[in-house]
């Protein structure tokens, strides 16, 4: 099954993309389209449709939050399609650079991603009518940027917010890391949160501080925990609501809420 959305928020166009070999797909992903940019591009099991909406758009070039393939699986591809550039951090153009391996389910759910030539980002991103500015944001991944636009209070979040209370992590997910982005995040002055999976066209602040306050409150317990002479499997065993099953079964252990307090653990002081 295959969907294909198109969401309007005024000056600002998100595609929502969603594949499942089997069933309606587990989740899916947006790529934006602003001012001729197009901020990520959706997964590869989708690409057809991905060059139907842009063969109409034309656009200049394709900014990528980061590397993991739902976001940058047809980067290379429309790259060569339109001969525009690809951009974003320095890490992500390293990583895109070469092929890099993937899990099944993520061959599975979204496709592997084409290498590219990545230009790494500068601090001023210029559009046709105003700019953006790239914001270093680890956490999910070690290269993840987020893109602000200031005249009009536009972030684009890739998937720094995701939502207000998190079920999960990947294994490669650090939690200190997100804690200070999100902090890092809220020094800005916008109010659209163009997330991933997730938009918010207004209130978006409110949305970071959300899973901001949740994440503190989770490391604070998962530290507490250990304080009080808990050990790992432990911690898991009490704190688990059992909310990942299905996803923790789709990615073989790689996406589990277990993640979150092996995460938090790391982060102790």
């Amino acid at each position: 099954m295959k969907i294909c959305k198109h969401h309007d928020f005024g000056p600002v166009t998100g595609y929502e993309l969603g594949y499942s070999p089997i069933g309606r797909p587990l989740m899916t992903v947006f790529f934006y389209l602003v001012d001729g940019v197009v901020i990520d591009t959706g997964q590869r099991h989708m690409r057809q449709a991905v060059f139907d909406i842009l063969d109409r758009r034309r656009p200049d070039h394709v900014l990528l939050t980061h590397h993991h393939e739902d976001h940058s699986g047809n980067a290379g591809a429309i790259s060569a399609r339109y001969d525009i550039d690809v951009m974003g951090h320095f890490v992500t153009a390293q990583k895109l650079a070469h092929p890099f391996k993937i899990r099944p389910y993520q061959h599975l759910v979204w496709g592997k991603a084409d290498p590219v030539h990545m230009i790494p980002a500068d601090t001023r991103i210029q559009t046709r009518s105003g700019h953006l500015v790239p914001i270093h944001t680890p956490g999910h991944s070690k290269d993840h940027t987020v893109y602000l636009e200031t005249r009009h209070g536009w972030l684009f979040s890739g998937d720094l917010y995701l939502g207000d209370r998190i079920k999960y992590f990947r294994a490669d997910e650090t939690m200190h890391d997100q804690i200070d982005s999100l902090k890092t995040v809220l020094k800005l002055d916008f109010d659209a949160l163009f997330c991933s999976h997730h938009p918010s066209v207004t209130n978006g602040k409110r949305r970071i501080q959300n899973k901001l306050a949740f994440l503190e409150d989770f490391h604070g317990t998962v530290q507490q925990l250990r304080q009080n002479g808990m050990v790992e499997k432990a911690i898991i065993q009490q704190l688990d609501r059992h909310q990942d099953r299905l996803v923790k079964w789709v990615t073989l252990g790689n996406a589990c809420f277990a993640n979150m307090v092996r995460s938090a653990l790391k982060t102790e002081n």
